[in-house]
């Protein structure tokens, strides 16, 4: 078995879940704010993450559907409408970063359905999903762990 530890400080724990909530909070979209963290989750392959984020996603109402289909959205037609797709896109990019740096035509389409301040929100809940996704992983964090 590989060390490793599943211990997490307290106060970089509660740091994390502060920026988590201002983040979604200034996003003002909870559905599509879980959206986004599931999609980045699946990105990573962060099961801690999505078993979480997927329940909280239920929660806010989003559908089996869409959460199904969320892996395939590209190709969902119109189960995802062209703000989600956008909001997506962008998850993906800042996930990815394959080119060190958010595409421009990623970032103008974004622009184009959310005011500033939900983007910088939205670039916020990527970014934090993202940091969630990677204590989780690299200390193999099982899905429904209370140990973390």
């Amino acid at each position: 078995m590989t060390a490793r530890t599943t211990h997490l400080d307290a106060g970089v724990r509660s740091a994390m879940q502060a920026l988590s909530a201002a983040a979604k909070k200034g996003f003002g979209d909870p559905a599509l704010a879980e959206l986004v963290q599931v999609r980045a989750s699946q990105l990573n392959h962060c099961a801690f993450c999505l078993d979480m984020h997927l329940a909280i996603a239920r929660k806010n109402g989003v559908s089996e559907r869409r959460l199904d289909l969320l892996n395939a959205w590209e190709e969902a037609g119109d189960v995802y409408d062209e703000r989600e797709r956008a909001a997506l896109a962008l998850t993906e990019a800042v996930t990815g970063l394959t080119e060190g740096f958010v595409p421009d035509e990623v970032y103008a389409n974004a622009a184009k359905h959310f005011t500033d301040a939900e983007l910088a929100h939205l670039v916020a809940v990527v970014a934090v999903i993202n940091s969630w996704n990677r204590l989780m992983v690299s200390r193999r964090i099982p899905p429904g762990s209370t140990e973390w």
